[in-house]
């Protein structure tokens, strides 16, 4: 019996680059995640945050690692529109920080297909530093250091010392006779954090300011190979998303995050050289029938490959002949042809649509019943199997046409366009 000729397409490496976003405006700032299956580490299946690091984390990488954050700098400055009071009994009137500490939940959008999945971000600290309109030696009346005037300026101390129910961080530098620089971390909830000053302070401004954020990002090995974006906004000013009091007024009413997420799957298939002939055979080789003249009751090959896979894939088969919904191979003299039943079993690792694991699943030219493999970790390099069978009823055709060789070209697809 000459070898049944199977061709294997696969996805070798399905990779979408894609340009960036718009240049940010003055009141944006960008955001942005990228997962790549590794090989070296195939259970750690998260996106990681490459927005390039900047304010607190830049100073402080262990803190915000240990505490699973990030920070960006803004481009808003806030200044005061009067001057703060000592011992204002409003702290609105004063220096306070309300941010949105609770997670709020974005769409991001396939650039090509559509699709969308959900983002949540939260703002987990903040910070940069305060300037004073003169020197806070003569604020607080003289005869005091720098470090001290900052110390006596403020109810409970300066500014190293983080109001409740912010915390403190190792941030706690003065700059020159007027600036002092901060950073607390915020609850997870919508709080207020604020001083207050013990002397009259007759102007003050915010600048170099920073926020750590958290993320939460969607499961990659759900998502589609490609760039994905999304937008939240947060409003600026008293009684806004962003609230520095009723003094403290800020230089833009708006700050824009956007939001951009590249995922960049494997999907590739190996088979050992020589896999894509595949021959034929009944258990044990046509000695009983050339011998005896047993008819075998089925004839088969296994062929194994090697998969690596992060993203959701289907297969299906094309097929140089056709026999209803499956390939066939033929006789080339009679044009007799026989069908040939092809089923896959994939590795521990992936999945059918219902989880359930894949054992001898059928595979079929429209594809049905194998419309959707999923990964629960990303699979590399993992082995699975091709079955090809000639059932009993047809072999018996075949022996008893007296034909020598049939043969035909068979597809297996893999396709991760799911």
């Amino acid at each position: 019996m000459k070898p049944l000729s199977v061709a294997v397409r696969g996805v070798v490496s399905v990779v979408l680059l894609f340009a960036g976003l718009p240049p940010a405006s003055a009141a944006t700032s960008e955001v942005s995640a990228v997962f790549r299956a590794d090989p070296t580490n195939p259970m750690d299946n998260k996106f990681v945050n490459t927005t390039p690091i900047s304010g607190f984390c830049h100073n402080w990488p262990a803190q915000c690692a240990a505490a699973g954050i990030s920070s960006l700098s803004i481009p808003h400055t806030f200044e005061s529109s009067s001057a703060i009071q000592a011992n204002h009994s409003d702290r609105r009137q004063g220096a306070m920080f309300k941010v949105p500490g609770n997670w709020r939940t974005i769409q991001v959008t396939h650039s090509a297909t559509g699709e969308s999945e959900e983002v949540s971000v939260r703002i987990a600290g903040v910070g940069g530093r305060y300037r004073l309109s003169e020197s806070v030696v003569d604020l607080v009346g003289g005869g005091v250091n720098l470090f001290e005037g900052h110390e006596l300026l403020w109810t409970g101390g300066n500014w190293r010392r983080s109001p409740a129910p912010c915390t403190s961080t190792p941030v706690n530098n003065h700059f020159a006779f007027t600036g002092y620089e901060f950073f607390w971390i915020t609850p997870q909830q919508d709080v207020v954090c604020a001083k207050q000053a013990k002397y009259l302070i007759p102007g003050f401004k915010y600048s170099f300011l920073s926020f750590a954020y958290e993320l939460r990002t969607p499961n990659p090995l759900k998502m589609s190979t490609g760039h994905y974006t999304g937008t939240v906004n947060y409003s600026v000013g008293p009684g806004q998303d962003l609230d520095m009091g009723d003094v403290m007024l800020p230089n833009d009413p708006l700050l824009t995050l956007n939001f951009s997420l590249e995922v960049q799957h494997i999907l590739k298939v190996e088979v050992p050289p020589g896999g894509n002939r595949v021959v034929l055979e009944p258990q044990g080789g046509w000695q009983a029938w050339l011998n005896q003249g047993q008819k075998p009751t089925r004839l088969f090959r296994d062929q194994r490959f090697h998969i690596s896979a992060s993203s959701r894939f289907k297969m299906a088969l094309e097929c140089q002949i056709i026999s209803g919904n499956t390939c066939a191979i033929s006789e080339a003299g009679t044009g007799h042809a026989v069908p040939v039943d092809v089923s896959v079993s994939l590795p521990d690792g992936l999945t059918d649509a219902a989880g359930q694991p894949v054992n001898r699943r059928r595979l079929w030219r429209d594809g049905s019943g194998t419309e959707l493999f999923q990964p629960g970790f990303y699979v590399d390099r993992r082995p699975g199997t091709l079955h090809f069978e000639v059932a009993r009823s047809s072999v018996e055709e075949m022996l008893d046409s007296g034909a020598k060789a049939y043969t035909g070209n068979v597809t297996v697809i893999w396709d991760s366009e799911v």
